[in-house]
C-alpha cells in the first residue's frame, strides 16, 4: 500500500515539474528541455526501483501527452526504465550507490532517445536516419544537461529525504545512511 500511495503521489509531482519546467527546443522538432530528470531522480533515489519506474514514466509520458508530443510512448519507456534503473541500483549495498544509480538511469536516458529520435524521426520525416540523427545530436547536450542536473540536485534531495520523512515510508527498502529505517528515531 505504502509503494501505491507514493507512485500516486509522485506520478503527478513529475507530471508537473515535467510540463511546467520546461522550454521547447525548436530546432528539434517539438522536443523540451525540462526539469523532470530532476523530480525522476529524486524519486527513484528516495523510494526505490518501483515507484522510480512507475512515476518516471507516467509523469513524464503524460506531460509529453499534453504537450501533444508523438514521443509520449517513448518518453513512457524511456524515462521508466530510467527511473526503475536508478531506484534499483539506489537499493543495493555498496558504497556510491547512488552515483552509479544516477550515471546508469542517465546513460539510459540519454541513449534511449539519442536512439529513439535517430530512427523515429528519420524514418517518419525522412527515407533514411539522417534526419533524425540530426535531430538527436541538437538535442544531445540538453539531454546532457539534464540529467547532470537531476544527479546534483536528485542525490542530495533524495538524501535529506530519507532522513526527514517518517520511516514507515521506507520499510521496504534500504536507508541510504546504511541503517535500517526502523533504527531510526522520527
Amino acid at each position: 500500500m505504502v509503494t501505491l500511495a507514493l507512485a500516486a503521489v509522485s506520478i503527478p509531482f513529475i507530471l508537473i515539474v515535467t510540463f511546467f519546467a520546461s522550454v521547447p527546443l525548436p530546432a528539434t522538432k517539438g522536443q523540451v528541455f525540462d526539469a523532470g530528470d530532476i523530480a525522476i531522480f529524486i524519486t527513484a533515489l528516495s523510494f526505490g526501483p518501483a515507484v522510480g519506474g512507475l512515476a518516471g514514466g507516467m509523469g513524464s509520458g503524460l506531460s509529453d501527452a499534453l504537450n501533444g508530443s508523438i514521443f509520449a510512448p517513448f518518453t513512457l519507456v524511456i524515462k521508466g526504465a530510467e527511473g526503475l534503473v536508478a531506484g534499483y541500483i539506489s537499493q543495493r549495498s555498496f558504497r556510491r550507490r547512488e552515483p552509479v544509480a544516477w550515471l546508469c538511469g542517465s546513460v539510459i536516458m540519454v541513449t534511449g532517445y539519442f536512439v529513439a529520435e535517430t530512427y523515429f524521426i528519420g524514418f517518419v520525416f525522412g527515407n533514411s536516419a539522417a534526419p533524425g540523427l540530426a535531430a538527436a545530436i541538437l538535442e544531445l547536450p540538453f539531454n546532457i544537461i539534464q540529467v547532470v542536473a537531476g544527479g546534483l540536485i536528485g542525490i542530495p534531495v533524495s538524501r535529506v529525504l530519507r532522513t526527514q520523512l517518517p520511516s514507515v515510508l521506507f520499510s521496504t527498502t534500504r536507508h541510504v545512511g546504511g541503517s535500517s529505517p526502523s533504527s531510526r528515531k522520527d
